[in-house]
């Protein structure tokens, strides 16, 4: 039998807070369409949102978004919206009781702040443990590089992801400039990495874990999230 909407707990949608790539001076942040396409898909089934990042408070862009695309144009019109992002919980004050599930959105800045983040793998392992959803989308699976389950196992071991491509990594010029290529790093931390196409929509669902290799996997993985939610 479905769930009701009542039932639900929220979902967390956690953001860098990383503004630069490394010792380059480059700008980034994370990826406005990648909060936007699945939110979109979240709220309009009546799932709950509420928004984290590893320092709290106003989060970084990466200076990628699209104005034109109607999504991100209507959020970022969007007052509640506005403040939400501007006002981020601090990964380190989050209760992961609190959430049916954990959404980690892409931006290069990620690489950066996710994996080693000792209150990023604490929520996701207590999440996991609790029977919730872990999800992330193109660069955001860094989070789940060193996560690990309840009994120390890695989460991502022997379960098929998808994440930003070594041969996205390329044609965006970055391979050099992150700090590990990201789709090989999951691989060698024991995960089935599913390559496909250069900006394909390519969402995967391993049992309570759901990934996306880039921009245009967001609104598809929104849906997924959203129907395992709802089953």
């Amino acid at each position: 039998m479905a769930k009701q909407i009542s039932e639900l707990k929220p979902v967390l949608f956690v953001v860098t807070s990383c503004a630069v790539k490394g010792a380059t001076g480059i700008p980034t942040g994370y990826n406005l369409a990648e909060v936007t396409h699945p939110l979109e898909k979240l709220e309009d089934a009546g799932i709950a949102v509420e928004f984290a990042s590893i320092q709290g408070g106003n989060a970084p862009l990466d200076g990628l978004e699209d104005m034109n695309d109607p999504v991100i144009a209507r959020f970022w019109a969007d007052d509640d919206f506005r403040h939400k992002i501007a006002n981020t919980l601090c990964i380190n004050d989050v209760d992961p009781t609190r959430y049916s599930a954990i959404f980690f959105a892409g931006g290069h800045g990620t690489m950066w702040d996710f994996p080693d983040n000792a209150a990023v793998q604490k929520v996701i392992r207590e999440i996991d443990a609790a029977g919730g959803i872990v999800s992330a989308v193109c660069h955001g699976p860094a989070a789940l590089v060193n996560a690990t389950k309840s009994d120390g196992s890695l989460l991502i071991a022997g379960k098929r992801v998808a994440a930003f491509t070594d041969s996205e990594e390329e044609v965006v010029q970055s391979t050099h400039v992150v700090p590990f290529l990201l789709a090989s790093t999951l691989n060698e931390r024991g995960a089935m990495h599913q390559n496909a196409a250069d900006w394909a929509n390519n969402v995967v669902v391993d049992g309570r874990l759901i990934t996306g290799q880039n921009p245009q996997s967001a609104s598809s993985l929104g849906e997924k999230l959203r129907d395992a939610l709802l089953a």
